[in-house]
């Protein structure tokens, strides 16, 4: 019974270094095994790639919005000519005068217009009216860039109508006369403000649409009188410019003649007065 069971331990403590052996074994030949290095990424082809999602479309650029006024201000030897060529460019920058008036100064005659042009015809009208004019006295051109202005407008302009159409559909759904009241009178002022807007935007787009330029020309009249009139005529112009000088004022004495007896009565009594006190 002894033998037995001394072969059947050593049995066991040989099976379990045969064991551990083949354990070490196999670790050792897992640690001197190399491993593969890293694989690159492999080239796929951009087709077989899913692509990235499109861009969101980019936000549409506003057209600017510019005003142009011009005003100008030139010498010319003949106003109705000028003048004429004027409505001719006016006519090809399908412009219109709103304004046209005249005036006479010393030494000076003068034509004042004040034309509206469209936009885009701007630069065509001021090249037609400036042909054969060799300066200008005056020539302002300016331009100002009312594009945010403009987008002000429009953004608030879209807010207060979303506004009144949710208060529109609030007043559907009101059922108290209190209520009804209340958002009509909302919505009354809610549309004076869209009116206003509207009305801040039509002036706007008219002033971006059409420029205004003002065109002052004027012709110099020559002295006439200082270049013509001789010394002779101008020394009996002086003698009867006295003449009349002195009937002017007889006529202012004759016209107060009571004043003046009255003053020489006076004066007759005064001196006869003082003459008695000397004899006495």
């Amino acid at each position: 019974m002894r033998h037995i069971f001394f072969l059947s331990f050593l049995f066991l403590i040989l099976s379990g270094c045969s064991k551990a052996g083949s354990a070490n074994e196999q670790a050792i030949s897992i640690e001197t095994v190399k491993l593969p290095a890293k694989a690159e990424a492999p080239n796929y082809d951009t087709d077989d790639v899913q692509s990235a999602p499109p861009a969101p479309p980019a936000k549409q650029e506003i057209e600017q919005k510019i005003i142009k006024e011009a005003s100008l201000r030139f010498e010319t030897d003949n106003l109705e000519n000028t003048f004429g060529q004027i409505q001719k460019a006016v006519a090809n920058s399908k412009a219109r005068i709103i304004n046209d008036s005249e005036g006479k100064d010393y030494g000076t005659i003068s034509r004042n217009l004040i034309v509206k042009v469209p936009s885009q015809n701007f630069d065509r009208f001021i090249s037609d009216v400036s042909k054969g004019i060799s300066y200008f006295e005056v020539k302002n051109i300016s331009s100002q860039d009312v594009t945010e202005q403009y987008i002000d407008l429009t953004s608030r302009l879209k807010t207060k109508k979303k506004l009144e159409e949710r208060y529109l559909e609030i007043l559907k759904k009101a059922n108290k006369v209190s209520e009804i009241l209340e958002i009509e009178q909302q919505i009354s002022t809610i549309r004076e403000e869209i009116e206003s807007k509207e009305g801040q935007l039509k002036y706007l787009e008219s002033r971006v649409s059409e420029s205004t330029i003002t065109i002052e020309f004027y012709k110099t009249v020559a002295e006439k009188e200082g270049v013509k009139i001789s010394y002779g005529s101008k020394l009996w112009t002086a003698v009867k410019s006295g003449f009349f000088s002195l009937s002017d004022f007889l006529i202012s004495l004759i016209s107060i003649w009571p004043f003046v007896i009255i003053f020489i009565v006076l004066a007759y009594f005064i001196r006869k007065r003082f003459k008695r006190r000397k004899k006495e």
